[in-house]
């Protein structure tokens, strides 16, 4: 890690705390007790079966590629969305490089808060983008069922795009470095091509399909693909 741009570890720890105030998927947990937890790197080797098998179970689908897509779309989310808000709102890159994954359950936790001042990097944009997408590559290497990989990369930009949109309803002053950012990075690397921005509300219509519309009671989502197209 760069040493002039690291940040002080009760600095990342305030950011995280700070964001984790918004709800939902920017809960990221930080420090505490290593009971209970386990190397995120674990649940990626073992292809995130666990976590498929339960929304199998929540949803009664008879395919584990939407099984896998739904988790890893979740997943993505648990990802993008603390790590996104931290930036635009502390100036901070998190160093997601040593999460853990509970037990029972999708949560996150870093029990070593660790991160870089954004404004001393040279381009933060990047930096955000490899931290969540190097643990989205590793999740995609460990999966058991085939999935083609623009699905995951649509995946990833739907949930970059939900992230964002979640965090400009929470907090509006932020929609100009928010849209900013965001459309960086949806011009960054695999996130290239996944989808566009339909709106100054940071909508997004993903090129791609979560395959959660073939779950017996699922549905089409806001951004989907597929969406005015005949159900296949």
């Amino acid at each position: 890690m760069n040493e002039e741009a690291r940040a002080p570890a009760e600095s990342v720890t305030a950011a995280l705390h700070d964001v984790a105030t918004l709800g939902g998927f920017f809960v990221l947990h930080v420090g505490g007790r290593d009971q209970g937890w386990h190397p995120l790197g674990h649940s990626y080797a073992r292809g995130f079966t666990d976590l498929a098998d339960a929304v199998a179970r929540r949803h009664d689908t008879r395919e584990p590629r939407i099984d896998v897509s739904i988790a890893h779309l979740g997943h993505a989310a648990r990802l993008w969305s603390p790590a996104l808000a931290c930036v635009l709102l502390h100036g901070i890159v998190p160093d997601l490089s040593g999460l853990q994954r509970a037990d029972e359950g999708p949560a996150l936790r870093l029990p070593r808060p660790s991160g870089r001042h954004a404004d001393r990097l040279p381009d933060p944009a990047g930096a955000l983008y490899e931290q969540v997408m190097n643990h989205l590559r590793t999740l995609a290497a460990g999966l058991r069922v085939k999935i083609a990989p623009r699905l995951l990369d649509g995946n990833a930009a739907s949930a970059l795009a939900g992230a964002a949109h979640a965090l400009l309803t929470a907090r509006p002053a932020l929609r100009e470095p928010l849209t900013d950012l965001t459309t960086e990075l949806l011009s960054t690397g695999r996130l290239v091509g996944t989808g566009v921005i339909t709106g100054p509300d940071l909508t997004f219509r993903r090129r791609s399909c979560c395959l959660y519309y073939r779950a017996p009671n699922g549905s089409k989502c806001g951004d989907c693909g597929l969406a005015g197209r005949e159900r296949a």
